[in-house]
């Protein structure tokens, strides 16, 4: 499984303890940047990983900058893609479980190492239920087409 990962300037440091994170599961990682500390622009990143996830090249996709709203907003402009802004294991886990998310996105100026490596072990680990679920997904991604 490709996981592509993507950050803002301000979401450097946490994207590197995602990506060992990631990578002590077993799975592969695409890294996305930004690979340096001068400003960029959040929605270059963004447009970047879901690219990947809405092809099929990356199985799913983590997003992080400051507050994890910016990309979210990016995130879901790209088509295909269901993106979450979780801020805990539970709201991780229901955005798998219910809405089956393919990107997750989170605030780099929010948690501490300990969490954010909690937040994407749950979401990596966490499948999709489903069920009357999948009729709500099913008209979300409906809406891709108007």
């Amino acid at each position: 499984m490709i996981i592509t990962i993507g950050s803002d300037h301000r979401g450097l440091p946490q994207r590197r303890v995602i990506a060992e994170t990631i990578e002590s599961l077993g799975y592969q990682v695409d890294d996305k940047g930004a690979f340096t500390e001068d400003a960029c622009d959040y929605p270059d990143v963004a447009v970047k990983v879901c690219r990947e996830v809405s092809s099929g090249a990356a199985t799913y996709g983590i997003l992080v900058c400051g507050t994890g709203i910016g990309m979210s907003i990016a995130a879901n402009k790209v088509s295909r893609i269901r993106a979450a802004l979780c801020c805990d294991i539970t709201t991780a886990k229901l955005s798998r479980q219910h809405n089956d998310a393919n990107v997750l996105c989170l605030a780099g100026n929010h948690f501490d190492e300990i969490q954010f490596r909690a937040i994407v072990t749950a979401w990596l680990s966490t499948d999709f239920e489903g069920g009357r679920h999948l009729r709500r997904v099913e008209k979300m991604m409906a809406l891709d087409a108007d």
